[in-house]
């Protein structure tokens, strides 16, 4: 520190405004001297998800599991304990009210158990939080609890001098009747202190019926980042009342089967759209919008075949409004989604890449064959009301505005770079440019600045224009988008053309997704990014990874990774797998590879994880401090700025109050 240090005027100025936040020279000696501590404490635990896809069980699994950072843990605070006791401890850990219940019917629970169960949580806790300050542990305990668990925290069960101490304190906590909830207490915390912050690369939404509750409890975190997916754009953009993002949410759900998402979780009503189901497709059996079971979520408030008039009725309403939007917006690029043009409806057939083919369905009761984009009345009707039932969610508005808050088309976080597509490139390897409409051209990173910037207009102006709503289906489903990344959708061949057609007509993938593997491709966007690719990697989703087809997770060396390995289970029949997660730590990044999640029911009876397989893909040579990330460069520019606040006071620049 040096104390012969010369101020200009302003930075004379900066010290006074601080000296009010510390206005004593032993103030700013002691947050001096703390910060510096944390400086050198180990780096906090980072937790990378992606692709969450409303599968709530699955989710809550790896958020109270820490895919796999608590376990490892559990190990090296009991290294001697034998397999199925660490197995016990872990789901006590991840499932303390539902392990404690069950252990109590099965009539397994007494005193020395409840001991024993707390002496090795206490021990798990005290080798967690040990890379964490005092005040920060405790600021995460349940006031009320907080003192005792302190007090054990600070003692080691096995000093002789303190051992009956700690012995008794635990004694009176199950005297008191209060061991179950001490238990929940501490496992709790254990799960608070093991992963420090949580990184979500997109697509909460869609296809599983958890996504409300997912976002309830996303809302709940303390320390939470989002890089939006194009699903999650989706819900956004039918918040704004977007008619194309609308018709689009209403059909996934009715695919899947999960409109209790919408009804029960955002309290949208859709019975409009029933009314006028059953009024234009009342006799229409619709076999090929009944949800498919393998995929589809079990519901029992519509009966099937009214879920699957509703699934045809808002299909063609989709691509009405997508056939407007693609007319509306030449420079979006996405002829290849418009499919009502190319019908021919005396023929009952569709013209598609230069190839005809039948129609397995031609029944359209509300098109107009010279106009087939235009809404008939009772559709406008209907579409009026479903936009002003999304646009008054009081909870969906909620949620969009955490995802705004939270949420990023890109983030930069300790020198990776994280981003749920791609950013979208040219068969020469070099970044596409998008034009706007007032003749502006964008690409690489200033494409996706101008991205984030056209959804936060579209959702936090009053009253947005037309042209910031639309992007948002923009961002969902066409090609160029950074969200999407292929040059096809093929809703219509699902539903309209037979299976063996429709696998012919392939969603190209935007020539990112052959770059990735070339380390150079690489390299060359982190520089983009101003990041340094020998020291970060770039974190990637959207893309389920079929390792039953050979794909790995790992592109360019390494220096890529795409921890989309199919979450859903709709995608698991095709990936072989049920998600890939990552996790970066003070000692490692290390890429997990998980099981299908069976059932909550059967990992707390079995004392069963999801875990596959663990890859260390950088083992650090020292471990790395918290001064090594982000958060730790802010601190120190605050170190910086109290050393000179403790040098001004000394030399006399500054009065002490």
């Amino acid at each position: 520190m040096n104390k012969e240090k010369k101020f200009t005027e302003s930075r004379i100025e900066y010290l006074k405004l601080l000296a009010e936040q510390y206005p004593s020279i032993q103030q700013a000696a002691s947050e001096y001297i703390r910060l510096s501590a944390i400086l050198n404490l180990p780096k906090p635990t980072e937790h990378f998800l992606s692709d969450i896809h409303g599968e709530h069980d699955t989710f809550m699994h790896f958020l109270v599991s820490g895919s796999g950072v608590i376990r490892n843990k559990i190990e090296e605070a009991l290294e001697k304990e034998s397999k199925e006791k660490k197995d016990f401890l872990a789901t006590i850990i991840y499932y303390p009210k539902e392990k404690l219940d069950l252990l109590a019917k099965q009539k397994r629970i007494n005193a020395e158990v409840l001991k024993e169960i707390l002496k090795d949580l206490i021990t798990i806790t005290r080798f967690i939080s040990s890379k964490y300050t005092r005040s920060k542990v405790r600021s995460m305990i349940t006031i009320g609890y907080q003192d005792i668990v302190e007090e054990l925290l600070q003692t080691d069960f096995k000093a002789e001098s303190k051992e009956a101490y700690c012995n008794e304190i635990i004694e009176a906590v199950i005297a008191t009747g209060r061991a179950e909830a001490f238990i929940m207490e501490i496992c709790f915390l254990i799960q608070r202190i093991s992963v420090d912050r949580l990184h979500i690369l997109g697509d909460i939404f869609d296809r599983g019926n958890g996504a409300c509750r997912i976002m309830d409890t996303i809302c709940q975190l303390p320390s939470v980042d989002i890089t939006w997916g194009n699903h999650d754009l989706l819900y956004m953009g039918a918040s704004a009342g977007n008619y194309a993002c609308i018709a689009n949410v209403i059909r996934n759900s009715c695919r899947y089967n999960h409109l209790s998402t919408l009804e029960d979780g955002y309290g949208i009503s859709l019975r409009p759209l029933v009314t006028f189901a059953m009024q234009f497709y009342g006799n229409d059996p619709c076999l090929e919008f009944i949800p498919k079971q393998e995929e589809a979520n079990a519901m029992d408030d519509y009966d099937l075949s009214v879920v699957a008039k509703m699934h045809k009725a808002i299909t063609i309403i989709q691509l009405k409004v997508e056939e407007q939007e693609i007319i509306r917006h030449p420079r979006y690029l996405a002829d290849k989604l418009n499919k009502l043009r190319n019908i021919n409806f005396q023929k009952g057939t569709i013209s598609l890449e230069n190839k005809e083919y039948l129609l397995i369905d031609t029944n359209f009761p509300t098109i107009q064959k010279d106009h087939p984009e235009k809404l008939s009345k009772e559709e406008e009707i209907l579409m009026e009301k479903l936009s002003m039932a999304f646009r008054h969610s009081e909870k969906l508005s909620r949620h969009v505005r955490f995802l705004l808050n939270h949420g990023a088309m890109y983030l930069k976080c300790n020198g990776n770079l994280l981003y749920h597509g791609c950013i979208p490139t040219d068969e020469s390897g070099e970044f596409l440019t998008y034009i706007n409409r007032d003749g502006k051209e964008y690409s690489g990173k200033r494409y996706l600045d101008y991205c984030d910037m056209k959804v936060r207009k579209a959702l936090l102006t009053p009253h947005p224009e037309e042209d910031d709503l639309d992007f948002l289906w923009f961002l969902w489903c066409c090609p160029i988008s950074p969200l999407y990344g292929k040059e096809n959708i093929a809703t219509f061949e699902r539903y309209f053309l037979k299976k063996e057609d429709y696998t012919d007509i392939h969603e190209t993938k935007n020539p990112y997704y052959f770059f990735i593997n070339q380390e150079a491709y690489v390299e060359k966007i982190m520089k983009e990014f101003h990041l340094d690719a020998s020291k970060g990697i770039v974190i990637n989703g959207h893309m389920p990874v079929k390792i039953i087809k050979g794909e790995s997770p790992l592109k360019a060396g390494g220096k890529l990774l795409i921890i989309d390995g199919g979450m859903s289970k709709a995608y698991q029949k095709v990936t072989g797998i049920a998600g890939y997660t990552l996790t970066s730590s003070s000692k490692a990044i290390r890429l997990v590879a998980h099981q299908p999640f069976e059932s909550k029911e059967k990992a707390i009876q079995e004392n069963r994880d999801i875990i596959h397989s663990i890859t260390n893909l950088t083992k650090y040579t020292h471990r790395l401090k918290t001064k090594d990330t982000d958060q730790g460069k802010e601190l120190l520019k605050k170190v910086k700025n109290l050393s000179d606040l403790i040098v001004a006071y000394s030399e006399g620049y500054i009065a002490t109050k």
